[in-house]
């Protein structure tokens, strides 16, 4: 398991238990919202957080939220932790700091339970990840908070499958270029797959990659970008990749 301020183990370039892998290509899994759920335990606090802020102050707390979020991604980057962070800061500026502090305590106890959530598996991912593993090179590429990050994989039962595991802070070309260079990977020969078009779309379309897009029903409005017209392939469940990656060819 590997992040981009820890060393490599560099096992892309190796198989599992000797397995011959002959597909040819390598093919990038990104996390949340792909392999497991993830957004909709965000929309659920935010429910939360519109309850605590009362009507009057809701419409208007989304929108600063939103903003506040952005604002700290330099500081706190993706996450759970940066979002609470952000929520009591959101908090304090739309009620001009009136804000009690058993509500700063209920948000930072729905923090802990978003990091206590059981991981749950999207549907066709678990099958279609080990059936792929057997003759591809697999790489999980995901971004945010390192410790959660590392839970949430160690906790889906998937990480054994991959032959590497990237968590990074930011997702866009540079980034990919530098995770494929570690690992020795041609970008014309990696096929990434991804709920977010912003992040696991257009960076890998850019180097000259391929991609997937499975979409999930939630999309948090910082990833919201215009897909492009062509050049990738729109899946509506992890059950249909395989097909894809068999007309990949050699």
């Amino acid at each position: 398991m590997t992040s981009e301020n820890k060393a490599s183990d560099n096992r892309a370039g190796e198989t599992k238990a000797g397995e011959n892998k002959t597909g040819g290509w390598t093919i990038g899994f990104d996390g949340d919202d792909t392999l497991w759920h993830n957004e909709s335990i965000f929309s659920m606090t935010q429910d939360k957080f519109r309850a605590m802020l009362g009507e009057d102050l809701a419409a208007d707390g989304d929108r600063r939220l939103l903003d506040t979020e952005r604002g700290n991604l330099g500081l706190f980057g993706y996450g759970i932790k940066g979002f609470i962070l952000s929520m009591i800061e959101t908090a304090i500026e739309v009620t001009d700091g009136r804000i009690e502090a058993r509500d700063i305590q209920a948000m930072i106890e729905a923090g802990k339970a978003m990091l206590r959530h059981p991981v749950e598996l999207l549907d066709g991912v678990a099958e279609t990840v080990e059936y792929l593993s057997h003759s591809h090179r697999l790489v999980l590429v995901t971004k945010g908070d390192l410790f959660d990050q590392e839970s949430k994989i160690a906790r889906s039962g998937l990480a054994e499958m991959f032959d590497a595991i990237e968590i990074v802070s930011e997702k866009d070309p540079a980034t990919y270029r530098r995770v494929l260079t570690r690992h020795g990977i041609a970008p014309e020969r990696f096929l990434m797959v991804g709920n977010s078009v912003r992040s696991d779309i257009l960076p890998v379309l850019e180097i000259g990659g391929r991609a997937v897009h499975v979409p999930y029903h939630i999309t948090w409005a910082h990833e919201h970008v215009e897909p492009p017209e062509q050049g990738y392939e729109r899946i509506d469940g992890m059950a249909e990749l395989t097909g894809i990656v068999h007309g990949l060819g050699h």
